[in-house]
């Protein structure tokens, strides 16, 4: 049985972003796949590295849970937008508490790259975002995207990591909303 997780990094619960991982979610549970869910907003952490790197601070217990279901997972799908070509500051600092030394990679002496401990899972990236998938793309140079999923994910092993790009979103039409939650779901029916 596959073990997929959907990871919101919206902070607003009444967001199109929370839409789209109900949509996923309806089409998943079609599979015979287990789901959990991790609505970033929803945990009780404090989301700064207070010292860095230099001591690592105690995890909170919704930290702890939300770790347990990364390293579970098959396959993560992560659904949030792009504010400022970046993600939400609440997403950055749940990255930041959970993607740590030990956990997702871990640093090798004499090694220029650390052992990739979320080898062997695979991710969907689900971004919404105001600028148009060309400017993005040609002018901005992904660089949300890129951060996350070459930064992040493939730095910790994690791939294939696809990405779905909706824009914009500002003043979209209902039907273009649908639209996209009907391929958000079928997304979640395919496991992709």
């Amino acid at each position: 049985m596959k073990h997929v997780l959907i990871i919101n990094g919206h902070p607003d619960n009444q967001s199109f972003n929370y839409a789209l991982s109900e949509a996923y979610t309806k089409g998943a549970s079609n599979t015979n796949s287990k789901l959990s869910l991790v609505n970033i907003s929803d945990l009780r952490f404090n989301p700064n590295l207070s010292f860095g790197y230099r001591k690592r601070m105690d995890l909170e217990p919704d930290l702890i849970d939300a770790i347990e279901k990364i390293k579970k997972a098959d396959h993560i799908v992560w659904i949030f937008p792009m504010w400022w070509y970046g993600y939400p500051a609440i997403m950055k600092g749940f990255i930041d508490r959970t993607f740590l030394p030990g956990i997702t990679y871990l640093p090798v002496e004499g090694k220029l790259f650390p052992d990739k401990l979320l080898k062997g899972k695979t991710a969907r990236i689900i971004v919404t975002a105001d600028t148009v998938s060309w400017y993005n793309r040609l002018v901005m140079k992904n660089p949300a995207i890129n951060q996350f999923k070459k930064g992040t994910l493939e730095f910790c092993g994690i791939s294939p990591v696809k990405v779905t790009y909706i824009a914009p979103i500002k003043n979209s039409s209902s039907g273009f909303r649908e639209n996209w939650l009907r391929k958000i779901a079928l997304l979640g029916n395919n496991l992709k």
